[in-house]
């Protein structure tokens, strides 16, 4: 039996697949995703469904190739035939976002990967993955199942490890790519990765206000460059 898909649809327009971070939950992006209605048909993905009433349901480990072939899956049952979509994945979202690309480039327009977390890539990349999950886990823990569970604490069981080891599993874009971080992130180690991985697939790298939340702290201005953005990339590609 085909597992439920979660996701949710507003505006109209050209379909832009939202993926979030953390654990797929889209908590705080209202704003954001208010703004990009105006323009697309929003399509927002919740990979384990923890907004649509399984917060507290256990959890196994999640693989990168789960979520990337899950929201194939959204696009499939949204896109009409032969349609292509664009997609915004931040954080995690932007690992399953590029693992999406690598599996189905045909479907896509264009991705925006906004801060994946693929430390691996760098050259000290296994210290600085122990560092990320260091720091993150110091942030304090809660329940990843049951009462009392929480997004993050689904995030730092069952999704930090297994998504920070991933890499991209392509050389080159064979769709189009641009790599996004924060402008609050510069000197910092997701900023280092994004600029690593757009030379290393041949990507656009374009920083975006704010730091790793910049889809929350300044979701109009996030908003209005993304479009930008994916408005640039339909010229091109025309």
């Amino acid at each position: 039996m085909t597992e439920q898909l979660h996701y949710d649809v507003s505006g109209s327009g050209p379909v832009l697949l939202v993926m979030p971070g953390g654990a797929g939950h889209p908590m705080g992006l209202g704003p954001l995703t208010e703004r990009l209605a105006a323009r697309f048909t929003v399509v927002t993905y919740d990979p384990l469904g923890l907004a649509h009433g399984r917060l507290g349901l256990p959890v196994p480990e999640q693989r990168v190739a789960d979520w990337s072939e899950g929201a194939h899956r959204v696009l499939e049952a949204v896109l009409p035939a032969g349609g292509t979509g664009y997609v915004l994945g931040t954080s995690s979202g932007g690992i399953a976002a590029l693992d999406l690309l690598a599996r189905h480039p045909g479907r896509l327009a264009h991705v925006v990967a906004h801060e994946p977390p693929c430390v691996t890539v760098l050259p000290d990349g296994a210290r600085q993955r122990a560092e990320l999950i260091g720091q993150l886990e110091g942030h304090g823990r809660s329940p990843a199942e049951g009462e009392g569970a929480t997004p993050f604490g689904v995030f730092l069981a069952r999704v930090l490890g297994p998504f920070t080891s991933h890499l991209p599993s392509f050389t080159a874009p064979p769709g189009g790519l641009t790599l996004a971080s924060g402008v609050g992130s510069r000197g910092q180690v997701l900023h280092r990765t994004a600029a690593s991985l757009a030379e290393r697939l041949g990507g656009a790298f374009v920083e975006f206000p704010g730091g790793h939340l910049g889809t929350v702290d300044h979701p109009e201005a996030f908003a209005d460059l993304l479009t930008d953005t994916l408005r640039s990339s339909a010229r091109t590609s025309a």
